[in-house]
């Protein structure tokens, strides 16, 4: 791939698609997690429409300098952040009143949820290596959502199988932000080295 994505070649049109799938499930799965009471499905609800916002922002910045484009990584790693705060404080929520959460609602969600992102993924992955810390950062968000929907959905089996508690649909919650503080690091970095490069 080229160094300079613009708007209107493959990349740009995959991100715009790709935004369009988070933004439309967020709806989906926001509504479920209201209903079921889900710290895991509220977290990766917030993650949907942050990772919509994110690909529409990496959308708009594909023509831009390198030095707006790095700018605008620094951004993003800082928005790859709203879903661990939010995550982290349903989590506390739910330890304060355990009630596990439905757990055949939870499975499904999950796993339509996987679907979205292992599509977003596949579509972004080819793109990965190349165009800095935006591109990085619409991957690794697509990445790492289809990585918490397998843990979204094996909780839901846990919940229904083995073990009714509000625990396992917790402790998910809770890795999906670290997953996601992790992610925040690695694009911070990459948009570090490309502001460094502009400048040199």
């Amino acid at each position: 791939m080229h160094a300079h994505p613009s708007p209107r070649d493959g990349f740009g049109r995959t991100v715009l698609v790709v935004a369009g799938f988070n933004l439309t499930y967020f709806g989906i799965e926001a509504s479920v997690a209201v209903a079921i009471g889900s710290v895991s499905l509220f977290a990766d609800s917030i993650d949907f429409l942050e990772d919509g916002s994110v690909n529409l922002l990496v959308w708009a910045a594909l023509g831009w300098r390198a030095a707006d484009r790095a700018r605008v990584g620094q951004l993003l790693a800082v928005l790859l952040l709203v879903p661990t705060a939010a995550a982290l404080w349903t989590a506390w929520q739910k330890v304060l009143n355990p009630v596990a959460p439905a757990p055949l609602a939870l499975t499904l969600t999950g796993a339509g949820a996987l679907l979205v992102n292992v599509c977003c993924a596949l579509m972004l992955a080819r793109f990965r290596t190349g165009g800095g810390s935006l591109i990085r950062g619409a991957y690794l968000s697509a990445r790492n959502d289809a990585i918490a929907n397998v843990a979204i959905f094996a909780a839901g089996l846990v919940t229904a199988l083995l073990w009714q508690s509000a625990w396992p649909d917790v402790i998910v919650g809770l890795c999906i932000a670290a997953l996601n503080a992790d992610a925040a690091r690695e694009v911070w970095l990459a948009a570090r080295a490309e502001a460094r490069a502009a400048r040199a």
